[in-house]
C-alpha cells in the first residue's frame, strides 16, 4: 500500500447544507477540466488499473476533503490475490 496521501484535484465534497434531508450525506462538486486533467494523469502513473476509488474523509477541523484510496489486497506466496472477503482460515485454525 502507498502511503503517500493522494488527494483528489478538482474535486470538492461538502458537508450537506443545514436544510438538507437526513439522506444526503455530502455535495460533491467537480471543476470539470482541473478533474479530468488529474484522472488522465493518474491514468498514465497507473496503467492497467481499471477503478479510480475514492474515500471522502473528514478533517480534524471537521473539513470533508477527498483521497485517493491506494488499498490493495495482499498477494499470497503464489502470487494470487485472496478471494473476496478477505482473510480465509485453513482448517487447523478453526477453535472447535
Amino acid at each position: 500500500m502507498n502511503q503517500d496521501k493522494q488527494f483528489v484535484d478538482g474535486m470538492i465534497v461538502k458537508k450537506p447544507k443545514d436544510q438538507a434531508p437526513d439522506f444526503i450525506k455530502a455535495g460533491i462538486s467537480f471543476k470539470i477540466d482541473e478533474f479530468a486533467m488529474w484522472v488522465g494523469q493518474w491514468k498514465k502513473s497507473n496503467p492497467g488499473k481499471e477503478w479510480l476509488n475514492i474515500e471522502v474523509k473528514e478533517s480534524k477541523s471537521g473539513k470533508y476533503y477527498a483521497e485517493v484510496d491506494t488499498w490493495e489486497p495482499n498477494k499470497d506466496m503464489n502470487g494470487s490475490t485472496p478471494p473476496a472477503g478477505g482473510y480465509q482460515p485453513e482448517v487447523e485454525d478453526v477453535p472447535f
